[in-house]
C-alpha cells in the first residue's frame, strides 16, 4: 500500500465519475478541443449497472440523450438494458477514455496542476494529472444505513437486483418509494413470501403512477403483507423483529432489502475543499459555470442538489457539460496548435 505510484497520464480536464452525466461532460470538454478522461469507481454507468435488471424508465428515451446521439427505443419508456448498450455506443461513437475499476483516494494540488491519486482492483496506486477537475459521482453508492443490530449479515442487502435467488423464501422490503414497490412486486411474481415495512403511513405519493396501483393492490388482497407506521429494531439470521403500532413484532425471515435510499459523498467532496453549506447539504456551487468554491473544480449532476437527490436526474444533469465546456473555453488555454470546435 505505501508503494510510489507513478504518474498514468496528463489531462486537461479530468471527470470523476463515468454515468451519464459525467460522459456529458467529458463529451463536451472534447468537443471544446480539451484532452479529457473519466475515472470510475466502478464501471461505465456503474449506477446503472446496479438498477434492478428488469427496470424500466420513468422517461422517455429522447430525455436521456447525451452528446447529440439519439437514443431508438421500441418502448415508450426505455428499460435499463437499453440504456447499458445506449451509453456503450455513445462511448465507443466519441472514443472516450474511460479508466474503469480506480477508486480515487484523494486529489492534491491545485487549479491547472491536479493530481488525482486512485487505487484499481489489485491495490496499484496510480496518480493522474489534470488542468481542470470536474465531480460527477452521482449519490447511489452510499446507502442510507438503519444503524440497527444485524444490519451487517449476509442477508442484508441495499440494492435489489433481481428476483429469481430469493424464490422460495420470506423476504423482508424495507422503505415506501419505488425502489421499495418495484422489489417487492418483482419478489411476489417471482415467488417469494414478501413483507413490506415503511415507516410511512402508506406508499409515498411520488411512486411512479403505473407502480403505485399495483402494490396497493397486491397489499389489499394480502398477497404482499404490509406494515405501516412500522420500523424494523433488529435483524437476526432466521428473523427479523419489527417495532409496530400494537408493539413488538418477531417474523421469520430468510432476507432483507432494506431500499432506504442514498446520499451524495459530502465526506469525499469535503476532502476537496468543497464547502457543504445550509440544512441541505448543498455543494458551494457558481450556478452559472457551475465551478465549485475550490478553483479548478467543477460539479455536474445530482451532487450538485446535495441532499434534494429528487431534483436532478439524468434529464437536468446531463446539461451540466455544456455549461462547465462553456466556462473551461473562457478560462482554459487549448494546448498548442488545436482550435475548440463550436
Amino acid at each position: 500500500m505505501g508503494e510510489t505510484a507513478h504518474t498514468e497520464a496528463s489531462f486537461d480536464v479530468l471527470v470523476i465519475g463515468a454515468g451519464p452525466t459525467g460522459m456529458a461532460c467529458a463529451i463536451e470538454a472534447q468537443r471544446a478541443g480539451f484532452r479529457s478522461a473519466l475515472v470510475d469507481k466502478g464501471c461505465l454507468c456503474n449506477s446503472l449497472f446496479h438498477y434492478p435488471s428488469h427496470m424500466t424508465f420513468f422517461t422517455t428515451s429522447e430525455l436521456l440523450e447525451i452528446g447529440d446521439i439519439p437514443f431508438p427505443s421500441p418502448n415508450a419508456k426505455p428499460t435499463r438494458n437499453e440504456a447499458l448498450e445506449y451509453y456503450r455506443k455513445v462511448a465507443m461513437y466519441y472514443h472516450l477514455d474511460v479508466r474503469p475499476y480506480q477508486v480515487v483516494e484523494r486529489v492534491t494540488g491545485e487549479d491547472l496542476r491536479f493530481e488525482i491519486h486512485t487505487r484499481d482492483r489489485f491495490g496499484r496506486a496510480r496518480v493522474y494529472t489534470t488542468r481542470k477537475l470536474v465531480v460527477a459521482t452521482g449519490y447511489y453508492d452510499l446507502p442510507n444505513m438503519m444503524n440497527i443490530p444485524g444490519e451487517d449479515l449476509p442477508k442484508v442487502r441495499h440494492y435489489y437486483n433481481d428476483p429469481h435467488p430469493y424464490y422460495g423464501l420470506d423476504v423482508l422490503v424495507i422503505g415506501g418509494k419505488n425502489s421499495a414497490a418495484i422489489a417487492a412486486l418483482e419478489l411476489w411474481r417471482h415467488g417469494a413470501r414478501v413483507t413490506l415495512v415503511h415507516r410511512g403511513p402508506a406508499m409515498h405519493g411520488h411512486v411512479k403512477y403505473w407502480i403505485l396501483p399495483d402494490i396497493e393492490n397486491r397489499i389489499k388482497n394480502g398477497e404482499i403483507a404490509a406494515l405501516f407506521n412500522t420500523a424494523v429494531t433488529r435483524i437476526d439470521p432466521d428473523s427479523a423483529t419489527l417495532l409496530t403500532p400494537q408493539g413488538e413484532l418477531t417474523i421469520p425471515n430468510d432476507a432483507v432489502l432494506a431500499m432506504t435510499g442514498y446520499r451524495p459523498d459530502f465526506t469525499f467532496l469535503e476532502s476537496l475543499g468543497v464547502r457543504i453549506e445550509g440544512d441541505d447539504r448543498c455543494p458551494a456551487c457558481d450556478p452559472s459555470s457551475l465551478e465549485s468554491n475550490v478553483p479548478g473544480i467543477y460539479l455536474a449532476g445530482v451532487i450538485i442538489a446535495g441532499e434534494r437527490t429528487n431534483e436532478i436526474f439524468i434529464e437536468n444533469g446531463r446539461f451540466h457539460g455544456r455549461q462547465i465546456a462553456a466556462d473551461l473555453k473562457q478560462k482554459l488555454v487549448l494546448p498548442a496548435g488545436e482550435f475548440a470546435r463550436v
